[in-house]
């Protein structure tokens, strides 16, 4: 499974550029994906994620701001980020969550830099 994150760079604060995460496989096959972010000298958390199923969910400090969404024809994941703030500021990565009979998987894609900046 490979997860390749893109969509990052600077942006003005108030921007709203979209993050895109494409599968290598069916996105479906996950039985969830999500946003992370790690800010400089700050853990790395939980932004938004989405089950199979559709349910949606997201830290409260962007809720209302960001909207993951997906597209099954092309196997991709969005994160429509609006009304960036320098706090947005971070690297994010994109997650996937895979669980068969055998056991759990857990992908992550290599993280796509935000620098929220005038």
């Amino acid at each position: 499974v490979q997860l390749q994150a893109s969509g990052g760079g600077l942006v003005q604060p108030g921007g709203s550029p979209r993050l895109s995460c494409a599968a290598s496989g069916s996105i479906f096959s996950f039985h969830v994906m999500g946003w992370y972010r790690q800010a400089p000298g700050k853990q790395r958390e939980l932004v938004a994620g989405i089950t199979r199923g559709g349910k949606t969910n997201y830290a409260g400090s962007v809720k209302g701001r960001f909207t993951i969404s997906r597209d099954s024809a092309k196997n991709t994941v969005y994160l429509q980020v609006n009304s960036l703030k320098p706090e947005d500021t971070a690297v994010y990565y994109c997650n996937a969550i895979q669980i068969t009979p055998t056991g759990k998987g857990d992908y992550w894609g290599q993280g796509t830099l935000v620098t929220v900046s005038s």
